[in-house]
């Protein structure tokens, strides 16, 4: 059987062999494919008796956020289903990082001028100088055009498409009583599955998750025309995936849960050990963009990106009544978030804040056109030399004359952070409030960074005066 499917000459040499010399040659060739079937299947052996709690020892920021203990009918395919899943991850992340991070920069430099000059020039009647905005929510028809909001981005999370080249899905049941085997026309039915998927709600709705919602790759959750809630429960997990779109949503009071089986795709479930209560945990993914939402009061950070997430955009939010707002970096000593990359951009960082707005460790952080009004212990902190490129946001300092600093390098000396490049262009300081520069930012070599400048801080009221979740009504402008 093997000689007959050679062909060409190799068949013709085969013909002219005597038969001792062919049935040695077919022994051989049986004995080769027989040791290379036995290879695989002892990988595969090897594969399946492999422990799940080594995966969970080294997931990182907790002990086993991402561990997959898998069960079902057998327990080897959930497990290389999930380290398939990572090891995707982990290549989609690898090719998200921008060799210059100073181009994507000036790109967003580039269409905040563009937007706002256009304003000026009362080129659209709704334009407000926000160039998200004015991409989308001048349509009447915005909800017959959602996935228009895709060619949207900006900066480092620009090309996140979520659910864009999918289906409409819209969610019916808020309940989540089930995050193992989740019932069609909910939220968790809808995340897991393999499909790209535009998400969205038929009628307002406060959703409580029982445990982490897990998302799969390239989801948008879009919750503009209802009123909706990710509150009181557990909240969004995005771990080893990519392209990830998160919009219009609420998301508060999200309490740690876990050491529970969940579900993360059709053909996989596994236990999760505790997780800390994030609003939005982005964990090992890349090509994500959280927009438009209010995110208040969760029991640890209200967006947190570690263990090398990176091209993400946070942009256009209205974060308030929270201690450590934004963690950006696992730890001091994971050199992985090297290649982070974060554009932070018309935000408004509002009443009841304390610090971490953000915190980053490691990567490049372009934090462009927010609004700082509340904050009481500093607003921008880090340590293991990030880069902080701090452009046109107005930042309003608390009447505490101890905390008048918007920086904070924690835990280092000066003399090492002496030469990190965080540098402010075009910031509007008020009420006292300073920007400590260093590295490039407080040498005459900032040329570069400061020919890069956004727009004006003279806009920041109209580019920022609906961050936060939208009400978005169909039929008019949104």
């Amino acid at each position: 059987m093997v000689v007959a499917s050679v062909s060409g000459r190799s068949a013709m040499a085969l013909g002219s062999m005597g038969r001792p010399a062919l049935l040695l040659l077919c022994l051989v060739l049986l004995i080769v494919v027989g040791g290379v079937s036995a290879s695989r299947a002892g990988a595969g052996a090897a594969a399946s008796s492999a422990s799940p709690a080594n995966e969970s020892a080294s997931m990182g920021k907790r002990a086993g956020a991402g561990a997959v203990a898998s069960t079902g009918s057998s327990a080897s395919p959930a497990n290389e289903s999930a380290s398939m899943g990572k090891s995707a991850a982990e290549r989609q992340t690898v090719a998200a990082v921008v060799d210059d991070p100073e181009l994507i920069a000036a790109e967003v430099h580039m269409v905040t001028q563009n937007s706002t000059a256009r304003r000026n020039l009362a080129y659209l009647s709704c334009s407000t100088g926000n160039p998200i905005d004015d991409c989308w929510r001048c349509d009447p028809e915005w909800h017959e055009n959602r996935k228009r909001l895709a060619d949207c981005g900006i900066g480092f999370g620009r090309n996140a498409l979520g659910g864009r080249d999918g289906e409409i899905y819209v969610v019916t049941d808020h309940r989540d009583d089930d995050p193992v085997n989740p019932r069609p026309g909910t939220l968790r039915y809808a995340v897991i599955q393999e499909e790209p998927l535009w998400i969205v709600f038929k009628r307002d709705m406060v959703i409580t998750l029982s445990e982490e919602l897990i998302m799969n790759s390239f989801k948008t959750i879009d919750g503009r025309g209802a009123n909706v809630h990710i509150a009181n429960g557990a909240c969004i997990t995005i771990q080893f995936v990519t392209n990830i779109i998160i919009h219009g949503l609420h998301i508060h009071d999200c309490k740690p849960t876990g050491n529970a089986m969940v579900r993360s795709s059709p053909s996989h479930y596994g236990w999760r050990t505790m997780a800390d209560g994030d609003g939005v945990s982005i964990f090992g993914a890349s090509h994500i963009w959280v927009d438009h939402n209010s995110l208040s009061n969760c029991a640890d950070g209200l967006i947190d990106a570690i263990m090398g997430s990176t091209a993400i955009t946070i942009s256009n939010n209205y974060f308030t009544h929270h201690n450590e707002v934004m963690l950006l970096g696992h730890s001091d000593s994971y050199v992985k978030d090297k290649a982070m990359q974060v554009t932070i951009a018309y935000n408004h960082f509002g009443e009841g804040l304390i610090q971490r707005m953000p915190r980053c460790r490691h990567g490049y952080f372009h934090v462009v056109n927010n609004d700082y009004t509340h904050w009481e212990m500093y607003a921008i902190g880090g340590s293991a030399d990030p880069t902080i490129n701090s452009q046109a946001n107005r930042y309003l300092a608390p009447t505490n004359a101890f905390a008048k600093e918007v920086t904070k390098r924690v835990d280092t000396d000066s003399s090492v952070w002496k030469s990190w490049n965080w540098r402010s262009e075009g910031d509007l300081l008020l009420n006292g409030a300073y920007f400590t520069p260093s590295g490039a930012g407080a040498s005459a070599s900032y040329a570069k960074a400061s020919s890069l400048g956004a727009k004006s801080t003279s806009m920041i009221d109209s580019i920022t005066v609906d961050a936060g979740a939208l009400r978005c009504r169909k039929g008019v402008q949104c």
